[in-house]
């Protein structure tokens, strides 16, 4: 019986509460908090999950002493999410990630082709009143819109 629950336990995919993990993102402030929250949600499948993952993932690289390592960091992380985007176009917590790590970016790392465009989307979704909501608050408050 407990081998049948385990399995059944095991199948199941749980995906953790979107609100919470974007609440846990916006309270980061140390290396160690960041590695603990990579660590906690890297399992995940989930889109949106992936992106604030990947998002501090990329952030890693301030802490690394070798150049070379830093920019490999941000490129990988940088990578992953603009393919996260691609196949979620229209997901707003990929596109609130991208612009938020795009504007935080120092400018010689180029990273910021897509400002406009996810400007764009964010603008739309937030004259709308739907599932987002509690987003827009963050979205105000840590971009330029």
């Amino acid at each position: 019986m407990t081998s049948i629950f385990l399995i059944l336990l095991l199948s199941f995919d749980f995906s953790p509460d979107i609100k919470q993990v974007v609440q846990e993102y916006h309270t980061l402030e140390t290396e160690a908090s960041e590695v603990s929250f990579i660590d906690k949600y890297h399992g995940s499948h989930e889109a949106s999950v992936m992106a604030y993952v990947t998002s501090i993932a990329m952030k890693q690289a301030e802490y690394s002493q070798n150049p070379m390592r830093k920019l490999q960091l941000f490129q990988e992380n940088k990578t992953i999410l603009n393919e996260l985007i691609d196949t979620h176009p229209s997901n707003i917590h990929l596109r609130y990630v991208r612009l938020l790590s795009q504007e935080n970016t120092p400018d010689f790392l180029g990273y910021n082709e897509y400002i406009e465009e996810d400007k764009l989307i964010l603008k739309n979704i937030l004259d709308v009143e739907d599932e987002t909501d509690y987003l827009d608050n963050f979205i105000r408050a840590n971009t330029s819109l």
